[in-house]
């Protein structure tokens, strides 16, 4: 039984808590099955990048709902509310993104997407096979929370931002085209937060790392022109076959032999090949598809400089010929180390200093990083795998199997809003 002195000990702690942080904290427990809610719909409902046309109506209904003044038709299907606190003050933005996958969902779930659509000419299922439903979700809750606890100086902006997987070929899209229209423009925005759900750490945990976190990506393409034959007379033939395997054996050495990899990692992978019609042609074109993922921007300009000189030079060695176009997809995303520094605290304070940990970079990519590279930003991973799922044992992101805990919600609603207000209060 305690004391009525520990009550009034326990009292003056609650209070603390709530006078530091100026959000109710039983607003996290009533939001929490909404945003469990959310993030059912949207991923029963996913749409590929550029075309979030329904999430884009659902986020802002939901925004408008709350007082929170909305802008749309951002960058495509980008949805940004704006949100005044009580007094004037700085500008911080929170960023979610919205775009699905063309992967087909195998997990037996009440809320599986039965979606199918239209991808690079192919009928496809279409699986939030990263967890950007989740990312939604969370920032919806975010603006209820803050919407009920306007106590604080300056605005949140809150980006719903689409294409974050990449536009189609032949579109603008994503944080670079969002940047492009603005929309860390009117008001300006002082610094900016984003998380990723992650399926491979327990839920309750929090992971990030200070300056490169996740890699630059880039998407290149090989063509390979030889001459066709029939398959059983090879030497009347210039085979492109042949020459692209070389050329990718050729690629692997820029990693192996030409990269410092003591300074940072970097990855080159080739995810796609397509050649030939009949199994006795010999064909006369070949293309493949892939990615390039670098840690450092003198690393990058190297490979870069590197493919373009040795692909035509490969195959021109066996008498083909061969181009190698490469375009941008995400920067390097780079974690602001004295934005970092000041913002650990508060995710410390939500998680428990327990549950905070710092990692080492990995090559995945992040088009966040359009956003960090105008103003100052820190992003971090939520931990979504079950507690009783070792984490080793979690199905990778973009796969059909992926999966993450809706128990993870909460915690990524604390997080982002108590950034935002951390931020705003400080000096």
């Amino acid at each position: 039984m305690k004391t009525s002195n520990q009550f009034i000990i326990l009292g003056f702690l609650v209070s603390s808590l709530f006078l530091h942080s100026q959000i109710n904290p039983a607003d996290y427990d009533q939001v929490e099955s909404k945003v469990i809610e959310w993030r059912h719909h949207i991923h029963q409902n996913p749409e590929l990048s550029n075309r979030e046309f329904k999430t884009a109506e659902y986020v802002a209904a939901h925004l408008k709902s709350l007082g929170i003044e909305v802008q749309t038709g951002i960058a495509h299907t980008g949805v940004v509310g704006i949100l005044k606190g009580k007094k004037s003050g700085k500008v911080v933005a929170l960023r979610a993104d919205m775009d699905a996958l063309p992967v087909v969902e195998r997990n037996d779930l009440p809320y599986k997407s039965e979606v199918t659509s239209v991808f690079n000419g192919q009928e496809t299922g279409v699986m939030h096979a990263c967890g950007h439903d989740t990312h939604v979700a969370i920032l919806m809750g975010v603006a209820e929370v803050l919407s009920k606890n306007r106590n604080f100086p300056g605005t949140v902006k809150f980006i719903f931002q689409p294409a974050e997987e990449g536009p189609p070929p032949g579109e603008e899209g994503g944080a670079k085209l969002m940047v492009k229209e603005g929309v860390l423009q009117n008001p300006k925005v002082d610094a900016i937060f984003g998380l990723h759900i992650n399926s491979g750490t327990h839920v309750g945990k929090i992971t990030y790392k200070p300056g490169g976190m996740m890699a630059a990506s880039q998407r290149f393409v090989i063509n390979v022109k030889g001459k066709q034959a029939h398959g059983s007379t090879p030497w009347q033939s210039v085979d492109p076959i042949v020459t692209s395997a070389q050329i990718i054996n050729g690629l692997q050495t820029l990693i192996s032999r030409e990269s410092e990899l003591t300074e940072e990692g970097a990855v080159i992978s080739v995810g796609s090949i397509h050649s030939g019609i009949r199994f006795n042609i010999i064909p006369e074109s070949l293309e493949m598809i892939g990615t390039i993922r670098t840690l450092d921007k003198d690393m990058k300009e190297l490979i870069r400089k590197r493919m373009q000189e040795m692909v035509p030079a490969v195959a021109q060695a066996y008498r083909a010929e061969a181009t190698v176009t490469i375009q941008d997809g995400a920067d390097i995303t780079f974690n602001n180390e004295a934005l970092t520094e000041k913002m650990i605290p508060t995710l410390e304070r939500v998680a428990g200093n327990e549950n905070v940990y710092e990692i080492n970079a990995i090559t995945g990519a992040e088009d966040f990083s359009y956003f960090q590279n105008e103003v100052p930003g820190l992003f971090f991973f939520l931990g979504g795998t079950p507690l009783d799922m070792k984490e080793s044992d979690a199905p990778s992101h973009h796969t059909p199997s992926f999966i993450v805990d809706d128990a993870s919600m909460k915690l990524g609603v604390k997080a982002l809003s108590n950034l935002a207000v951390d931020f705003l209060k400080s000096k």
